[in-house]
């Protein structure tokens, strides 16, 4: 039991079911009883470990990475730096770190930080407290300007709707009430269009829709096909639309029941990166990827900078240099399932990591 799921319950027996959009939404954000709302959900002490928090290298790179795509851009004299997500600030202050070798670059940058909660709003002003970030509750009052924008693992945690195959029709998914128990429960209700393509699903087959990822897509496309820049998104998924129910909870770093106990575990769902190159091209902007993320870190240079940390460490930290190396490349952990995606201003040339201009969308 939660303070969150007794709210729920009187909506549902007030209004009826919620959609497993609205469901995520109440969890993730709800003003008193949010899953963001809590204390440190990230890292060795919270519920999850996200790649900044496993090596300096992740972060380092991705800033190197920056570095040189404003290159590409022509350098320009101020280039909006934007972090979707920037969870407790680790990612951007080893970014900051690496393009000191950059220091046109660094003088060029206008930090701005797109974060609703309030707890880690204030770890990422103690870390960055010297890179003077500006925060915002969503992209859209980003000044305007050239833009360079980082999305790890943020669009995964983004509201997703679920329909389900029941005989010869498609009904959206729902949480609801069981009958006796008033235990929260999923159920299907409401026929909805079979969309091309899925009617050959066979009978219980879910399928995922995230207008709010795609939503995420289009205003960075949008903005970059108009002022110019690049997004880079890194986060797990698949490369094309499928079939599969991939809603999930974690808590203290394990997998936990999506409806028991709302708003005291991380909900996520895998990102269908298609459907956000579809959408990013709607809006005129170039697609690269999207590619494992161990093959884009591996092209960025990670095994040379793993090499480097190793020569200064002592022989416990090349241990842990290693391991987190295997985290982040191997198919065994990060490396396959993760994946990267860059949204580009039509006249850039192919950004570090990506070879070709070959999208999920054909």
């Amino acid at each position: 039991m939660s303070a969150l799921a007794e709210e729920i319950r009187e909506r549902i027996r007030r209004d009826g079911p919620i959609s497993v959009a609205a469901y995520m939404e109440l969890c993730l954000h709800h003003p008193r009883h949010g899953y963001y709302c809590r204390d440190r959900p990230i890292g060795a002490a919270g519920d999850f470990v996200t790649a900044p928090e496993i090596s300096q290298m992740f972060g380092e790179l991705i800033g190197l990475w920056c570095a040189a795509v404003w290159q590409n851009m022509g350098q320009p004299q101020r280039v909006r730096l934007v972090e979707l997500g920037p969870g407790r600030g680790t990612l951007l202050a080893d970014a900051l770190r690496a393009t000191r070798t950059v220091p046109a670059f660094r003088d060029a940058i206008d930090l701005h930080l797109v974060e609703s909660s309030e707890s880690l709003r204030a770890e990422q002003a103690a870390l960055l407290v010297d890179d003077h970030p500006t925060w915002h509750e969503g992209f859209e009052t980003v000044p305007p300007g050239p833009v360079l924008v980082i999305a790890n693992e943020f669009l995964d945690a983004l509201p997703i709707r679920q329909f389900e195959r029941v005989g010869n029709t498609w009904q959206e998914r729902v949480v609801t009430l069981a009958p006796r128990s008033q235990a929260l429960r999923f159920a299907a209700t409401d026929s909805v269009p079979v969309e091309a393509g899925l009617g050959c699903a066979p009978p219980g087959a879910i399928v995922e829709r995230a207008p709010a990822r795609e939503a995420v897509a289009s205003a960075l496309a949008g903005r970059i096909a108009a002022e110019g820049g690049a997004a880079l998104i890194v986060d797990y998924g698949h490369e094309q639309q499928g079939f599969g129910d991939t809603l999930q909870a974690v808590k203290r770093h394990n997998r936990h029941d999506v409806l028991d106990a709302p708003g005291t575990a991380d909900l996520t769902a895998h990102v269908d990166f298609s459907a956000l190159a579809a959408a990013a091209r709607r809006e005129g902007a170039q697609v690269f990827g999207p590619v494992p993320q161990g093959r884009f870190l591996k092209a960025l240079g990670i095994d040379t900078r793993a090499a480097r940390l190793r020569q200064d460490a002592s022989a416990d930290q090349a241990t842990e240099i290693d391991a987190a190396l295997r985290r982040l490349t191997g198919a065994h952990g990060m490396g396959e399932l993760f994946k990267a995606l860059a949204i580009a201003h039509p006249t850039l040339d192919a950004p570090p990591g990506f070879e070709t201009k070959a999208s999920a969308v054909p």
